[in-house]
Formats: C-alpha cells, sequence, structure tokens
C-alpha cells in the first residue's frame, strides 16, 4: 500500500498526492503496469477524502502516467525516456538591439500625436456599440471585415477620393503589413515585386520575410517610370503615387497611365497602390487615385487608419479589383479578420456619422501649421 506524507503548506492534498506518485512513478519505485491502490483503500489508508485520491488519479491520467482498465482498477504505464530537467532553464534577459535615440524632430516615425485624437466621441461611440450591438459584438467577423465598416468605407471612398468599389471587394485587416503578406498569398509566391528607390526601407523587409523576390527601382521627379520597372522584370509593382515616402513627389497623371500600360501589357501583372495619407494633402482636394482610373482591373488599392486616427488603432483596408476579390473569397476565406468586432463597429459608426471627416479637417489646420512653422 502506498504511503505518503503531506506538508502543511498552500499547495493542496490533491496535488501534493499527484506528485508524490508522479515522483515515485518516473524514479521506477512504481513498475510500468503495477497496479496502484483503489481509490477508497488508498483514502482509508492515508486518512484523507475519496474525493483527493480521485483528483489526483484524474491529473495523473490526463497526462498519461496511469491508465484505467473497466472493473479492474488503475496501472501504471509505460513511461519511455522521460526525466525531470536536470538543471533550472537559462533565465538570462535576451540581447535585444538598443532603442532608437530620441531626436527632437522625427520625420521618419508613423507615430501619430495621441493628444488631437477624439477620445470623448470615441468612448461615447463605444458605449453606444455595446448597447445597440451587444448581440453583434460576440459574433465572429467576416475574413473580410464586418459589413457596416466596409459599407462606410466605401461610402468615404466615393465621397473623400472619387473611387466606386463594391464594400465586397474591401478587405479589412490589423495593419498594412498583414495585408502585404494576404497579398502574396493571393498574388503568387513565383512573382517578381519591385518596390520604389528611394523608399519605405519596411516594405523590403516584408517582402524579403514573404520569401518573394523583390527589386528596387530608381525613381526621378516624376515616380516611378515603367521603362526602368520593365528591367526589373518585376509582375507586382509597389508604389505611393500620391505622396511619394521619402520625397514627396506626386506622380503626374501621364506618368500613371504609363503604369496602367505597362500592368496591361501582360496577364497577372498588378499595381499595388498605397495611398497611405491621401488626407492630408495641405492645397486643394486629393488627387485622383490609380484605382479610379483603372478601367482593366489591374490596381490593389490600400489605405489605413493609423495615419488620419492614430498609429496604435491598427485598422488597415485594400481594395481588390473583382477577379482578385473572387480568388480571395474562394481561396482565402478560411482566415479570420484580424481587427476586433468592438473596434470594427466604432470605427464604422465614426465614419457613417461624419465624426472621421471633421476629425480629418481638423488635422489638416493643424499640420498645416506645423509644416509652415518647420518651413521657417
Amino acid at each position: 500500500m502506498l504511503t505518503y506524507t503531506f506538508q502543511d503548506d498552500a499547495r493542496p492534498l490533491y496535488r501534493q498526492l499527484y506528485e508524490a506518485i508522479r515522483g515515485d512513478i518516473l524514479a521506477g519505485k512504481l513498475a510500468c503496469r503495477e497496479k496502484l491502490p483503489s481509490k477508497r483503500a488508498l483514502a482509508r489508508n492515508l486518512g484523507i477524502s475519496t474525493i483527493t485520491v480521485e483528483n489526483a488519479y484524474d491529473q495523473l491520467m490526463a497526462e498519461g502516467c496511469i491508465y484505467a482498465l473497466p472493473r479492474k482498477g488503475y496501472f501504471v504505464a509505460e513511461i519511455k525516456k522521460m526525466q525531470e530537467p536536470v538543471q533550472a532553464p537559462d533565465l538570462t534577459p535576451l540581447r535585444l538591439p538598443p532603442a532608437e535615440p530620441q531626436a527632437q524632430f522625427d520625420f521618419s516615425s508613423s507615430l501619430t500625436d495621441g493628444s488631437h485624437f477624439p477620445f470623448s466621441i470615441w468612448a461615447r461611440i463605444m458605449r453606444e456599440n455595446i448597447s445597440l450591438h451587444e448581440k453583434d459584438l460576440f459574433q465572429m467577423s467576416p475574413c473580410c471585415g464586418i459589413r457596416p465598416l466596409r459599407d462606410a468605407i466605401a461610402g468615404h471612398l466615393a465621397s473623400f477620393r472619387g473611387m466606386q468599389a463594391d464594400p465586397d471587394q474591401i478587405i479589412v485587416g490589423a495593419g498594412t503589413e498583414y495585408l502585404y503578406s494576404l497579398l502574396v498569398k493571393l498574388l503568387g509566391y513565383d512573382k517578381i515585386y519591385c518596390i520604389e528607390n528611394p523608399g519605405y526601407k519596411k516594405l523590403l523587409k516584408i517582402y524579403e520575410s514573404s520569401h518573394v523576390r523583390c527589386r528596387c527601382a530608381d525613381i526621378d521627379r516624376q515616380g516611378m517610370s515603367a521603362d526602368r520597372l520593365r528591367q526589373t522584370g518585376a509582375d507586382i509593382v509597389h508604389i505611393s503615387p500620391t505622396h511619394h515616402f521619402p520625397t514627396g513627389i506626386c506622380m503626374p497623371v501621364s506618368r500613371r497611365y504609363e503604369l496602367l500600360a505597362w500592368a496591361n501589357e501582360t496577364e497577372g501583372r498588378y499595381i499595388i497602390e498605397d495611398d497611405y495619407d491621401s488626407e492630408f494633402r495641405i492645397k486643394g482636394r486629393p488627387l485622383p487615385t490609380l484605382f479610379s482610373i483603372d478601367a482593366c482591373g489591374k490596381v490593389i488599392y490600400m489605405n489605413t487608419f493609423s495615419k488620419s486616427l492614430t498609429s496604435t488603432i491598427r485598422i488597415s483596408y485594400m481594395v481588390l479589383p473583382p477577379k482578385l476579390a473572387e480568388k480571395y473569397y474562394r481561396e482565402l476565406a478560411f482566415y479570420s479578420c484580424t481587427v476586433s468586432t468592438f473596434d470594427q463597429y466604432a470605427l464604422a459608426a465614426f465614419i457613417q456619422e461624419g465624426f472621421f471627416e471633421k476629425h480629418i479637417n481638423r488635422m489638416r489646420l493643424y499640420y498645416g501649421r506645423k509644416r509652415t512653422a518647420v518651413r521657417i
């Protein structure tokens, strides 16, 4: 009969019994297929309750240390090459790269000024959504995002950017970096991708981490040229024609039509239009997008709310051409939407109730004054 002495400590009795039996099994004191005492017999011998023994046996069975046979009892399982760790795990702190020094004027960071975020309005909308959409908030979001948000984005694009897009063409995701990875899966790992030089340095790392061939093409004063693009042999080109980073170049219409002609030369070519901060054009209305002048379904439009609202909201979206949208739903619809349903409903209401447009107008004035102060 098994006999153990229990300690007067914070551990429950079933835990102490489980550890004692498990230790004997690992040490070989209890042989393989050896029959263990019944729950009642062991409880009577140790002076504890049957439930305590039952809990200990259940834990041992869950870990595969023992097994039960109907009407026969409990037996020690066969355990091969199982041993306790001989030394404590290495708790040495990780050697992380040093943090970048803080600059007085940071022109490279994507962070936004949180002091201008409309907290009171956002908090009120969140409370209203919890009340109005109590059941909807706990429903799984479709792979492309909830319909109210996609409707709101489609309406915003139509009024602000002159784009006619079906809400089903819009795919919502947690940041453009996640959407880039989806695009690689959608367009293919065998394609050659091209980015601007100079350009957004992180793009090269993103595409290389997806194990696709990525090449750089030098830009001139009008942006990416079709001739240099052809020299790279690329199938997919990633550009920011409305406001190039970091030069600020705005691609003229003639150059845009040249790139559309390049995309139409061969089946399988696409243009990824990154429109990351189109809302903040200082003078006049935003320029027409490549997507809005594309008649052949060759442009993938991408934008984010990280620039217009806050960098921590992590809500971005892409608008796929009809054929690519059908392919997405056919091949990648098993992916879950990576944006919280709570945030999606809040953003949808924020746009539909006109607060987003007011926020953009207010921030455009603020950034305009800030730009003037820096240039003086």
